[in-house]
C-alpha cells in the first residue's frame, strides 16, 4: 500500500503532456492552449483610430480652426486638411493622414464652423497609431497562451477564425454494478440509481474536458474484459468506477491484469479511497475509482485532476492549498491520513457531518477538503489545518 505523497508523485512521474495539434473554431478554443505561435494577419488597429471624441486638426500657429466636416466610425472617408482646418470625429473613428492631434470636445469652445482650442497641443495626442497593438506578421500570441475570453476576444479582432490547440485527452468513464439502474427507472428492490457517472462528468465539465464518454458494464468477467480493451485501446484517459476491489464479483482489477495494464499503484493508504488503482497501457493513462461516490469523487481531485493538468502541459497541476483555522472537531479513528469534506469561508474551514465514503449529500454542501495526516489524531477547535480548495 502506497502513501498519499507517493500515489501524487508517481502520477505526476507517469503522466505526460499529449502534444497533439487540433485545429479548433475560435468560438469554441475557450480554455485551450495554442499549440503554436499566432501571427496577425493585419494591422492593429488597421488605421490611425481616434480615441477620444473631440476634433481631428492639422496644427498651426493660430489657437482658431475651421471646421469642414465630421468623420464617424465605419467612415472611409480620408479628407486633406490643410493648416488650421479641423473634421468633427469619434472614438474609433480613422483618423485622417493629414491630421496631427485630436482635442478632446471638452477642452474646445465652436461657434459655427470656427472651433477655437488651447495653443499647446502635443502631436498625436488622442491618435491610436497604425499597428499600436500589433503589426501585420508580427506574433500576437506566443505558443501555449491560454485561451481566455479576452484571448479569444482580440485574436477574433484580428480576423481570426480558427486556431492550432493541444488536444485534450479523450476520455472513458466507465460505471460497474448489477446493482446500479438509470436515474428515471422504476427503483426496484436490491437496485440504486447510478450517479457516478454522472457526477465524474460534470466535474470534468467543470474543468473544460468535454471529449468525454461513458461506457455501463454489468458483473460478468468476459464483457468487463472485451469492454476494457476497445476503451483503452481508443482513449487517452480511462476512469473506472467500482469493481476494483477483491470481492467475488468486482472484474475490473483482474481484467486489468489479463490486458496487461502496467500497475503504478493499487491501494493508497488514506480513507477514504483506499483501493484506488492507477496505471498504464500503451497511450492510455488508467485510474480505477472506488465504487462509493464520495471515495470515487476524492480520488477524482487528489490524483486524476493532477492527471489532466499534465496531459494539458500546465504548471499548476495540483489544486490549492490554503492554511485555514477549524471552526469544528474531529476524531479520527484509525491510522490512516483522511479527506474531510468541509465548508471554507471567511479564512475558516467547518469540517461537515457525514464523513462516511457513500455520503454524497454531506460532498453536496462542501467546497474543500481538510487534509488530516496519519500523525493526527484529533483536530480541535481553532487548530490550523490544511485545506484543498475544490474546483467547484
Amino acid at each position: 500500500m502506497i502513501s498519499v505523497k507517493d500515489a501524487i508523485q508517481k502520477v505526476i512521474d507517469n503522466c505526460k503532456p499529449l502534444l497533439k495539434e487540433v485545429i479548433k473554431p475560435i468560438e469554441k478554443s475557450g480554455n485551450y492552449s495554442l499549440f503554436k505561435d499566432v501571427y496577425s494577419p493585419i494591422n492593429m488597429p488597421p488605421f490611425r483610430q481616434s480615441a477620444m471624441d473631440g476634433y481631428a486638426i492639422n496644427i498651426h500657429k493660430d489657437s482658431n480652426y475651421t471646421l469642414i466636416g465630421e468623420i464617424k466610425a465605419g467612415d472611409d472617408d480620408n479628407p486633406i486638411l490643410k493648416p488650421g482646418e479641423a473634421v468633427r470625429i469619434f472614438t474609433g473613428s480613422p483618423v485622417p493622414d493629414t491630421a496631427s492631434a485630436i482635442v478632446i470636445q471638452e477642452k474646445v469652445n465652436v461657434k459655427g464652423n470656427i472651433l477655437h482650442t488651447e495653443k499647446d497641443i502635443a502631436i498625436n495626442q488622442n491618435i491610436r497609431p497604425l499597428g499600436e497593438q500589433v503589426k501585420v506578421g508580427e506574433v500576437a500570441l506566443f505558443k501555449d497562451t491560454k485561451l481566455t475570453p479576452a484571448a479569444i476576444g482580440f485574436l477574433t479582432s484580428l480576423g481570426i477564425t480558427e486556431v492550432s490547440v493541444y488536444k485534450k485527452p479523450s476520455i472513458a468513464l466507465v460505471t460497474t454494478g448489477n446493482e446500479l439502474i438509470e436515474a428515471g427507472q422504476p427503483l426496484t428492490y436490491g437496485k440504486i440509481y447510478e450517479s457516478n457517472s454522472k457526477m465524474l462528468q460534470n466535474a470534468l465539465y467543470n474543468l473544460k474536458f468535454y471529449d468525454v464518454t461513458i461506457y455501463k458494464i454489468v458483473d460478468d468477467y468476459d464483457k468487463t474484459y472485451s469492454t476494457l480493451k476497445t476503451i483503452i485501446s481508443k482513449k487517452d484517459l480511462v476512469i473506472i468506477s467500482g469493481g476494483i476491489s477483491v470481492g467475488d464479483y468486482d472484474f475490473v482489477g483482474k481484467a486489468l491484469n489479463t490486458l496487461e495494464v502496467e500497475t503504478m499503484f493499487y491501494k493508497v493508504k488514506q480513507k477514504p479511497g483506499k483501493p484506488l488503482f492507477f496505471g498504464k497501457k500503451d497511450k492510455a493513462t488508467i485510474f480505477a475509482l472506488p465504487g462509493n461516490p464520495a471515495a470515487a469523487l476524492i480520488c477524482f481531485y487528489i490524483y486524476v485532476y493532477i492527471a489532466l493538468q499534465k496531459m494539458k502541459d500546465v504548471h499548476n497541476i495540483e489544486l490549492p492549498r490554503v492554511t485555514a483555522k477549524s471552526s469544528s472537531e474531529f476524531i479520527k479513528k484509525g491510522d490512516r491520513p483522511q479527506f474531510l469534506k468541509a465548508l471554507f469561508k471567511n479564512e475558516s474551514v467547518t469540517i461537515l457531518e457525514g464523513q462516511s465514503s457513500a455520503m454524497q449529500q454531506t460532498f453536496a454542501l462542501a467546497n474543500a477538503l481538510v487534509f488530516m495526516p496519519s500523525e493526527t489524531p484529533k483536530i480541535n477547535m481553532n487548530d490550523n489545518v490544511e485545506v484543498i480548495l475544490l474546483p467547484i
